[in-house]
C-alpha cells in the first residue's frame, strides 16, 4: 500500500505515505476543529471496469480535501465482472481495505504528533442507495462495512462514492 500512488488535484501524483503526511499537516493546519475522513469508491460499467477509490478529509463546516487512487484490471488479472452487483461489491471491499490501511497508518502517525484536532475515519461511503437498482445489496453492502469495523453511509448521504469517484470512474 505505502507505494501505491493517488492523485490529488493540487499536489498531482503522490504515494500513499505522502496521502497520510498531507492529512496530518492538514489536519494540524486549525487544530480547533473538528475532522472527518471517508473512503468512498465507484467503479465504470465495464466489463473490466476502472475502480476510483476516493479518501476524503472533511474540515466541518470549512470544506476539505481528497486523494484518488484508481484501481484498474485487465485480462491477466483474471477478474472479470460479468454483473454490477460484482462490481458494487468490489466498491465496496476495495473502499474497506483502503480504510483499514488508513486507519492503522494514521493511528501509529497520531501517537507520535502532537497536538492533532479530533479526527474520525469510521464511514465507508457506498455507491447503493433506496432507488434504482442497487436498493437489494443495501443490507449485504452495508453489512460488508460493519463487518470491516466501519459505519456505512449510502445515497444520498455517500458523496464519497457517489459524487468525487464517480467523477474519476
Amino acid at each position: 500500500m505505502k507505494e501505491e500512488k493517488f492523485f490529488n488535484p493540487t499536489l498531482g501524483t503522490v504515494t500513499f505515505n505522502k496521502v497520510v503526511e498531507e492529512i496530518i499537516n492538514y489536519l494540524k493546519e486549525d487544530p480547533s476543529k473538528e475532522y472527518d475522513i471517508v473512503v468512498g469508491c465507484d467503479s465504470s460499467s465495464k466489463e473490466l471496469p476502472h475502480f476510483p477509490v476516493a479518501i476524503v478529509v472533511i474540515k466541518k463546516g470549512k470544506g476539505g480535501r481528497f486523494f484518488l487512487r484508481r484501481e484498474s484490471y485487465n485480462h491477466l488479472s483474471k477478474k472479470v465482472f460479468h454483473s454490477f452487483k460484482e462490481r458494487i461489491l468490489e466498491e465496496v471491499f476495495l473502499s474497506c481495505k483502503l480504510a483499514i490501511s488508513l486507519r492503522e497508518e494514521l493511528k501509529e502517525r497520531a501517537k507520535r504528533e502532537d497536538n492533532l484536532p479530533s479526527f474520525e475515519l469510521q464511514y465507508i461511503h457506498a455507491d447503493v442507495g433506496e432507488n434504482g437498482q442497487t436498493r437489494d445489496m443495501i443490507k449485504e453492502v452495508t453489512a460488508l462495512i460493519k463487518g470491516n469495523g466501519f459505519k456505512p453511509k449510502i445515497k444520498p448521504e455517500s458523496f464519497a462514492a457517489s459524487v468525487i469517484a464517480d467523477k474519476y470512474a
